[in-house]
């Protein structure tokens, strides 16, 4: 039984930290952990460093209790019991699988928590599961190995194509390369191997490839993509006007896709004339979609547009969590730092499912930040964890979800919106040219603000 009065006060003064941690015991159990490592782990074993003593450890990393993994280690935040060098040999050999189903491992373990409380998102499109997919590229490590040291090139640590569901605002599964290089189109074939009946697909146009199309289509599945210039299709027939949505006018062509026997397969071509042009100067999007004639071209260029949660999943990977430790330069142990923060993001999408559940979706997605909210939870973890020791939290491991969701609702109740404010900002503003001078590279701000008051007073005068 956790100590109630001291508990009591944590709960009032910092419920999130407390639904943080509640929630990382119950998504990431030691034992669970441990089990997940010796089914997929196919040449590391274990001898005394656990792989959930590697997960811990990351975690206070990931969410930037600690700066960095030595850090984290001399503190002794962790209980290990091995060298600090055998914990980086540790991580650098740990397995694509592993990590990849540690992903898997924390969404399936939140979303019946977040199902229960009916903290879930409505499906874009009703009657299908969307599933968002997108790259990303490490970035660049330290020069830390010795092969790098002398080279001027960025050394690229691996690669990931992520799957987002947009109902759970999760991650829940993703695809590893150890390879920088590598094109994210190499990788789709284990994409493929993950479609399932009623999954609807949505992704850029760097996916845009026939013979994915079609492998998603043959597996009964469905796809919005963005077209590639470089797709060979047939025309059908012509563009036709199918009303408009937010963002500009809709039209649709229907369009047929051939596969290597010459049999051909009909498919939609959704062109949307945007009102204002992209960021890269388009004047329209493109879509191609197999989805049924039932749901409309609107509804096809609208699920497109939830691409770009994915976007904005991403960036809160980058800002209110570290997923990129630069001084983690082996492949293995850079994929494993960013699943572990992955992970650590789904427990963050999790306490919004709850949160969604007590105050409403609206409110939530309107006005909770992820950044505020992440940052009480990196200050208050340490005392908290000293105050309620770990211990104490162990109880909520192997607690049955429904009764895990009542007592995140209770926590929920807490929490005062207004402490967490999302900043809502208007149109970026075009960077003004500078000038630049080699006879003066360098200004007086006193000197600037002095003459800004001056002529201000001129002005009035």
């Amino acid at each position: 039984m956790l100590l109630e009065p001291i508990f009591d006060r944590f709960v009032q003064r910092s419920p999130f930290a407390v639904m943080s941690r509640a929630i990382l015991e119950h998504a990431l159990c030691p034992r669970q952990l441990d089990e997940l490592f010796e089914r997929q782990a196919q040449t590391q074993y274990t001898r005394e460093l656990l792989f959930s003593s590697t997960v811990d450890l990351l975690c206070l990393v990931v969410t930037r209790t600690y700066d960095s993994v030595h850090a984290a280690y001399v503190d002794e935040a962790v209980d290990i019991s091995v060298s600090l060098t055998s914990v980086y040999n540790k991580l650098q050999g740990i397995e694509g699988p592993v990590c990849a189903e540690l992903v898997r491992h924390t969404a399936n373990r939140l979303q019946p928590v977040v199902t229960h409380l009916g903290g879930s998102l409505p499906e874009p499109i009703p009657g299908f599961r969307m599933r968002v997919l997108d790259g990303n590229h490490l970035a660049a490590t330290e020069h830390r190995l010795p092969e790098t040291r002398d080279n001027g090139a960025a050394p690229l640590p691996g690669q990931t194509l992520a799957i987002y569901e947009p109902a759970w605002q999760m991650v829940t599964d993703i695809v590893l390369c150890e390879d920088g290089h590598a094109q994210e189109r190499s990788l789709l074939d284990q994409i493929v191997a993950k479609v399932k009946e009623r999954d609807v697909w949505v992704a850029d146009r760097n996916f845009c490839v026939k013979w994915f199309l079609l492998a998603i289509l043959k597996a009964g599945g469905f796809f919005v993509i963005r077209e590639h210039e470089q797709l060979n299709y047939c025309q059908a027939g012509k563009l036709r006007r199918r009303g408009r949505v937010e963002t500009g006018q809709v039209l649709e062509q229907s369009i047929y896709l051939a596969d290597e026997d010459g049999k051909r397969y009909p498919v939609r071509r959704v062109v949307v004339q945007l009102d204002e042009p992209t960021r890269d100067g388009d004047g329209e999007i493109v879509l191609i979609s197999n989805l049924p004639e039932e749901v409309t071209a609107r509804a096809v260029a609208d699920a497109y547009r939830k691409r770009w949660t994915i976007e904005a999943g991403f960036l809160d990977l980058t800002k209110t969590l570290c997923c990129e430790i630069d001084t983690l330069c082996y492949p293995r142990a850079a994929l494993f730092a960013f699943c572990v923060a992955v992970a650590a993001y789904n427990v963050q999408s999790g306490i919004k499912g709850v949160m969604r559940a007590v105050h409403g979706p609206d409110k939530i997605e309107e006005e909770l930040s992820r950044y505020f909210v992440a940052g009480e939870i990196a200050r208050v973890h340490e005392g908290m964890m000293i105050a309620v020791p770990a211990p104490e939290w162990e109880q909520f491991r192997t607690m049955p979800s429904e009764e895990f969701a009542e007592f995140l609702r209770k926590v929920a109740q807490r929490v005062q919106l207004h402490r967490y404010p999302k900043s809502h900002r208007g149109p970026k503003k075009p960077k003004p040219k500078r000038r630049y001078s080699k006879k003066h590279p360098h200004v007086s701000t006193a000197r600037l603000l002095q003459e800004r008051k001056a002529q201000k007073q001129r002005s009035k005068k």
